[in-house]
């Protein structure tokens, strides 16, 4: 892995804790000399990410669409601004750029984003490894869910673990690194459910 593409919110959240391990894994990717790609803002658990990569050494891709540019979201500091047409080409450039992904917390678009890359790896569009920075339990009730879809045959088990987690940094870095992708068909016959 070169490059790890990085979803979160552009809020910062009412809890400190989501800008300080966004701040943190910023400068964790950059001390593995892993570039950060992400939705190109200077503000919320955006804003976090960049600035810890860029403040350890590292390198900061963003992609932003132009309108958003317009708004002065842009983060000035970046190795590379990328702008886009629409929300659209952003995903598919960062798509393109990443060789990984690591959701931390955000609202719908991070969700969004998030669900897109495990439907594209589930259907076998690509063989990234996808993982949750499980932020002060953040995701406790979407890894539930998964479990939940899983448990009513809506997801393969095999699928359903597409979806690395840890609130440790370093573990879920170290679970991206030995990720091994689906070898069957997300299709669920009537013998599997």
């Amino acid at each position: 892995m070169n490059r790890i593409a990085v979803y979160c919110g552009s809020s910062a959240g009412h809890n400190p804790v989501y800008m300080e391990q966004a701040l943190q894994l910023g400068t964790a990717l950059a001390k593995k000399n892993l570039t950060v790609v992400y939705g190109g803002a200077r503000v919320g658990l955006m804003g976090a990410v960049a600035d810890g990569a860029l403040n350890a050494g590292g390198k900061a891709i963003g992609v932003l669409p132009h309108f958003l540019q317009q708004k002065e979201l842009a983060h000035a500091g970046l190795t590379e601004l990328i702008l886009v047409d629409t929300m659209h080409e952003r995903k598919t450039k960062m798509n393109e750029l990443c060789d990984g992904v690591i959701a931390l917390p955000g609202g719908f678009g991070t969700m969004e984003e998030l669900f897109e890359m495990l439907t594209w790896g589930q259907l076998g569009l690509h063989r990234k490894p996808i993982g949750l920075l499980n932020t002060d339990g953040f995701y406790d009730d979407l890894i539930s869910l998964a479990r939940n879809m899983s448990e009513k045959g809506f997801l393969t088990a095999e699928n359903r673990d597409m979806l690395l987690h840890s609130d440790n940094i370093d573990e879920l870095l170290s679970k991206l690194e030995n990720y091994q992708p689906p070898s069957k068909s997300k299709w669920i016959s009537p013998a599997q459910s």
